[in-house]
């Protein structure tokens, strides 16, 4: 897994979403991510702190089981193709065990997987 790349994204955390973050955060609630770039964005954004900081910035953060989350507590994502470094991410979030299930379940039901497919919730 340490040979796994991941293309760097760009992205933006408006000083609202940040506000927002925080809001969150002050009053013990929950953060869920909307798909893995939101994951890999708000991850980044976080300082030292715990804090997210408003602004843009270019991400090259690999995801892979062992990681420690700080920012997103729960993750809306697709299902995603074997031997994807997205694959990697839920992973690295869910538990091997937790993700094989779910996959088992959405092949059974005929689940449609990648990008424009079914989602699933992980908390």
């Amino acid at each position: 897994m340490r040979r796994h790349r991941v293309d760097p994204e760009r992205f933006t955390v408006p000083a609202e979403t940040a506000a927002s973050y925080e809001r969150v955060r002050a009053q013990g609630r929950r953060v869920v991510a909307v798909g893995t770039t939101a994951t890999r964005a708000l991850e980044s954004a976080l300082d030292a702190d715990g804090r997210l900081q408003a602004g843009e910035g270019e991400t090259d953060l690999v995801i892979v089981p062992g990681f420690r989350f700080r920012a997103v507590d729960a993750l809306v994502t697709n299902f995603h193709l074997p031997r994807s470094s997205l694959l990697l991410l839920v992973t690295a979030f869910a538990g091997r065990a937790r993700v094989l299930a779910a996959y088992s379940e959405a092949v059974r039901r005929r689940y449609r997987f990648y990008s424009y497919g079914d989602a699933m919730l992980l908390v």
